[in-house]
Formats: structure tokens, C-alpha cells, sequence
């Protein structure tokens, strides 16, 4: 591999032709299934599908065959399949996976940006999607050219970019059960939909969280009546569902009641967290825009990243049944309702955990109180396999060639739901899960942005990585393949 060559063949490309791209992408507001009920009529969707497939297509790739599949009644799905060069890998495969649907706008936009509006400023790229994860067939095609650019061999390799995963990827257990047997036997997944704690070096993730979640309400009246004449007769519903709350979490502590909901954190997993509480010092919680005088929730900088990857954590994302400041009168109002996003530790069963949940919340309600819990997700997390030693020299190899450190490791508080899915249907693949989404990037908030650089590099690693798979598969180290196991490796998944 000529490094230097690399770069500069991965640098141009990004310049002349991703970004440019990505500026387009970023315009469509192709929000993902749960939050544009219309997708299909609205038509942006579509238009993301088409900016991005007539992309691929156009990539000088010699026997690549690009794909837009539409099952029924879902969300459409790219599929890429381009042939080994270079020596013989048999029927091995690297599987390169991203997405396309985009959460919703989020308000708090500094002024000047815009979630549907790209803006350029200096290395950074704003606008929702770029980084989350609309980069991500640009970067891996762009990956493989860079590869066959130096005459480098690879093998098989197999693109998926779904376009569900901000709603729990529910469609793709049907896509994945459908190409079965064209996407083969895939010995490494490279997923470039996860984080990084800084932008010099290079970060894989090590474990997702589960999601349980949905529309929890509590009801107490038919209507709403004069506070002054119902107060202290008629309970609060606000004050109900506080109560019931309270139930699941410590409201003094945010520590998640229910034993039930913890798992004990594998060894190695609390020594990585060290490490990088090491590397990123008070980075850790530095990256969230924290009013002055506003603390993170542990001194302990180990403790907060555990925190974040390998214990449940309660947020409530929405509210239902108030009225804004301005328009809220003296009514016991008749019912509250919120969305609760819980998130579980990687080895947590999701679909135990959500019957869980609701046991909490809806056993025997204070006053009689209507409650009722809508669960929309109940997804198991991923802690990822122990790395192959060809893998884990290739990844470190790789951050020293594009950023001159070493790689880190750590686990992502969020969830890719695909990556559950693989674990079960290719027990014996390897993984390589990264991404861009670094300090102040954003990701589903306002002022999301795309860190030009860290991309370029994530991309270069991505190339040696593929590199390296294919001399490993000829040394037979990346045997234990499987092929796709029928039947969708969990019923509801939850998002990113």
C-alpha cells in the first residue's frame, strides 16, 4: 500500500465529487419512516435513493452490479455486489453497510443553518445526514476504487444501505432474509455508522446499547376542568405519571431502579473504558454543550463512559397533553403523556426488557389512573466478538498509516440495530464498526455536522482494512464463515 498515493487518490475524491454530493444530500428531507408517515407519496425517499444509486453507478468499478430493491410495502434498499480482484478468495465476503434516512429537523438551529440547508464552514459540513450516515456509500465505493486505483486485490464485497434505520430498521430482516443467498458468506462487516471520541485517530465500537421506548400516558379526566375548583380532589396527571416514573428511575440520581435492567460489565470492557477516559480526559463530557455551571453526572470519568455504553439510561423525548406558556390556562388538564427512550446495556434481552418496562409503569396505577404504554421499540443491543489478530493488526495499522496514533476502542450509547442482527445470522464475522460522529458533531440534533477530514481518513482505514481481509482470507484466518440463517434475527428493533 503506497500511502501517500492513497491519501491523495481518497482526498481528491472526497473533494471533487463526495462532498459535493453529500451538499445535494443534505437538501432532501427523506426523514425516516417513523416520523414521515407520507415518505411514499412525499417522494424524498426516492430522491435520495436515486442521487446516491446514480452515484455508485457511475464509479469506474469493473463488474460491479448496483441494485434498487423494493419489497413491498417497505422502505427501498441499495444493493451492491462487486466481484473479487486480484488472486483467488473464493466465495469470502466483506460486507459494507450504511443508511440513508435521516432524522427529523430538531429545532436550535444556530443561526444561518438548517437541517435541509448544507453549509459549508471550513472543515465541517452542516446539515442533517451528511455524517448520519448519508457518507457512507460514498466512502466505502470510494474505499475499493482506492484499492483497485494501486492494482490492490480484494474480495468479494456486498453494499447495503437501507433506508429504515432511524426507525429501527424494521424492513431490513426482510431484505436481508431476501438476498440471502446474494450476499453470501460475509467474514467481515464494516459499518461506518458509529462514533469516534476524538478526530485524530481511529475509533471502533466495541458494543451498542438496546432501545425500549414508546408513548406512556396517564389519564385521569374526560376533560379538562378549572384547576381552582378540581385540585386537591381530582389527582394530577403530570403528578401520576411523576410518580410512576419514579418507579423505574431515581429522580435524584438518574440511576435506573430495576435490577432487572443491569447487567454485570464484562471485564475488558471496564478496562477499554479506562483507557479511554485515559486518552479523552474531560473530552468525555466536553463534547455536550453544557450551560455554565452545569456538572456531568459522575467525577469519575471511567464511571461516565460506562454510563453512557453499558447502563440503562431513562429519557423522556417528548410531551403530549400541555399546552405551550403562552397558551396555558388554569385546567387540570385530563391526561399527560410522554415518550420514554430507555436505553439498555448491549447484553440485555430487548424484548425482556420492554415486557419489563411495562410491568413497571402499568402495575397497579395510583387512583385508578388510565395508563397506557405503546411500546415502539424493544431492541437488544451488540457487544462485538473478540477481534481476530489479523483484524486487530490491520485496524491499528491502519489509524497509524491515515493518523500517525493508535487505534482506540470503546462502546457507542446508542443503536444500529443491524449490527444485532448480523451477530446472530454470521456468528463466525468480524466487525469493524466506525464512523464520524465525533466531538460537537451532533448527530440527530441541531447543528449536526460532518467532519470533512476524519471522513477522508475513516475512508482510507476503511481501504486498508479491505486490504488486509483479503491477504487474511488467502491465509485462511478468516474462516468460520456462515451463510444467512433464515428468519429475522429479532421481531422490533430500536433506532439509532
Amino acid at each position: 500500500m503506497d500511502n501517500t498515493r492513497l491519501d491523495a487518490f481518497v482526498g481528491k475524491q472526497w473533494d471533487d465529487e463526495i462532498v459535493p454530493q453529500l451538499v445535494e444530500y443534505i437538501r432532501i428531507p427523506n426523514k425516516s419512516p417513523m416520523f414521515d408517515p407520507d415518505w411514499v407519496a412525499n417522494g424524498h425517499m426516492d430522491a435520495a435513493v436515486e442521487l446516491m444509486a446514480n452515484w455508485a453507478r457511475s464509479q469506474p468499478i469493473d463488474g460491479m452490479a448496483l441494485e434498487v430493491i423494493r419489497l413491498e410495502g417497505r422502505t427501498p434498499l441499495i444493493f451492491i455486489e462487486i466481484p473479487a480482484s486480484g488472486a483467488e478468495s473464493g466465495d469470502d465476503t466483506v460486507l459494507l453497510y450504511g443508511h440513508l434516512d435521516k432524522q427529523p429537523e430538531m429545532t436550535g438551529w444556530d443561526e444561518g443553518l438548517g437541517p435541509w440547508q448544507p453549509v459549508l464552514k471550513g472543515d465541517k459540513l452542516f446539515g442533517r445526514g451528511g455524517a448520519d450516515d448519508g457518507y457512507a456509500i460514498f466512502g466505502s465505493l470510494t474505499a475499493i476504487r482506492a484499492l483497485r486505483e494501486q492494482g490492490l486485490p480484494h474480495a468479494r464485497c456486498v453494499v447495503l444501505i437501507e433506508a429504515c434505520e432511524e426507525s429501527g430498521s424494521y424492513d431490513l430482516p426482510a431484505y436481508v432474509d431476501h438476498l440471502a443467498p446474494r450476499i453470501g458468506k460475509p467474514s467481515l462487516v464494516v459499518c461506518l455508522d458509529s462514533g469516534c471520541g476524538n478526530y485524530e485517530q481511529l475509533w471502533c465500537t466495541t458494543s451498542l446499547r438496546g432501545l425500549a421506548g414508546g408513548n406512556f400516558s396517564v389519564k385521569v379526566l374526560s376533560e379538562g376542568v378549572h384547576s381552582g375548583d378540581a385540585s386537591g380532589i381530582v389527582p394530577s396527571s403530570f403528578r401520576v405519571l411523576r410518580e410512576l416514573l419514579s418507579r423505574l428511575e431515581d429522580e435524584t440520581t438518574g440511576r435506573i431502579k430495576v435490577e432487572g435492567l443491569h447487567v454485570e460489565v464484562p471485564a475488558e470492557r471496564v478496562e477499554q473504558a479506562k483507557k479511554v477516559a485515559e486518552v479523552l480526559g474531560d473530552e468525555v463530557f466536553d463534547k455536550f454543550p453544557f450551560l455554565p455551571g452545569m456538572k456531568p453526572m459522575n467525577d469519575d470519568l471511567g464511571e461516565l463512559v460506562l454510563n453512557r455504553t453499558w447502563r440503562p439510561a431513562l429519557s423522556v423525548t417528548g410531551v403530549d397533553g400541555i399546552p405551550p406558556l403562552s397558551s396555558a390556562g388554569n385546567v387540570l388538564r385530563p391526561f399527560t403523556a410522554v415518550k420514554l427512550s430507555l436505553r439498555l446495556p448491549p447484553t440485555l434481552d430487548g424484548a425482556k426488557a420492554g415486557e419489563l418496562l411495562k410491568d413497571v409503569l402499568l402495575r397497579d396505577p395510583p387512583y385508578g389512573a388510565q395508563v397506557e404504554l405503546k411500546l415502539e421499540k424493544a431492541s437488544s443491543g451488540w457487544n462485538a466478538p473478540a477481534l481476530s489478530p489479523w483484524l486487530s493488526q490491520a485496524i491499528e495499522d491502519a489509524s497509524q498509516a491515515a493518523f500517525g496514533k493508535p487505534a482506540m476502542y470503546m462502546g457507542e450509547g446508542g443503536t444500529i440495530p443491524f449490527m444485532g442482527m448480523l451477530g446472530e445470522k454470521f456468528p463466525g464475522a468480524q466487525f469493524m464498526i466506525t464512523g464520524v460522529l465525533g466531538p460537537h458533531s451532533n448527530a440527530h440534533g441541531p447543528n449536526e455536522f460532518l467532519h470533512i477530514p476524519m471522513g477522508k481518513r475513516v475512508t482510507a482505514c476503511v481501504a486498508h482494512v479491505v486490504a488486509a481481509h483479503h491477504a487474511a482470507s488467502l491465509r485462511g484466518e478468516t474462516t468460520g464463515v456462515g451463510a444467512v440463517a433464515g428468519g429475522s434475527a429479532h421481531g422490533d428493533h430500536g433506532c439509532c
